[in-house]
């Protein structure tokens, strides 16, 4: 929260929230909602998302990113069923120690179908490559970044007809 709150400044609302409980706002509080890199720590995204549908007003937008399918899939051994949710652990090494993190692994028409089964219309998918400046922050790993797919970013919008909570 300190570092967003860094890049934009005391004019922008900030709110950081337990994706497992219900959200502490109102009924199409917001024009957009950011959830970067979070959705694949969930194994069930259907009740988040139904409660980001909820406070987004219609025509508002959810913009997601999370780990490509095929890079989890790919990179695994046992290589896993594309086509099954299933999760895995991997070691995160954060401030000088070794924490576990899980995530879930799902193909992308199970990315797709729970944002419709929420309610919500597919505006994009894009496939992100890096920013060309990355190259110098990031030496060693830029041509890995430049040729492997890492990541899926969604944008997916609340119908602009749509009328209260719920999909």
């Amino acid at each position: 929260m300190a570092l967003a709150r860094r890049r934009l400044g005391d004019g922008v609302a900030l709110h950081e929230v337990d994706l497992g409980d219900p959200l502490p706002f109102d009924d199409g509080a917001f024009d957009d909602v950011i959830a970067s890199l979070v959705l694949h720590y969930l194994e069930d995204w259907g009740p988040t998302l139904a409660e980001l549908r909820r406070v987004l007003r219609p025509g508002g937008r959810l913009i997601a990113s999370v780990s490509h399918p095929f890079t989890d899939y790919a990179h695994r051994d046992p290589r896993p069923d594309y086509h099954a949710t299933t999760s895995y652990t991997f070691d995160w090494a954060f401030n000088g120690r070794s924490v576990p993190m899980r995530l879930w692994r799902r193909p992308l028409h199970a990315m797709t179908d729970a944002f419709t089964a929420a309610g919500f219309r597919l505006a994009a998918i894009s496939e992100p490559q890096p920013d060309p400046a990355a190259r110098e922050a990031f030496p060693d790993g830029f041509q890995d970044l430049s040729t492997n797919p890492n990541f899926l970013f969604f944008v997916v919008e609340v119908p602009p007809s749509a009328t209260g909570s719920g999909g």
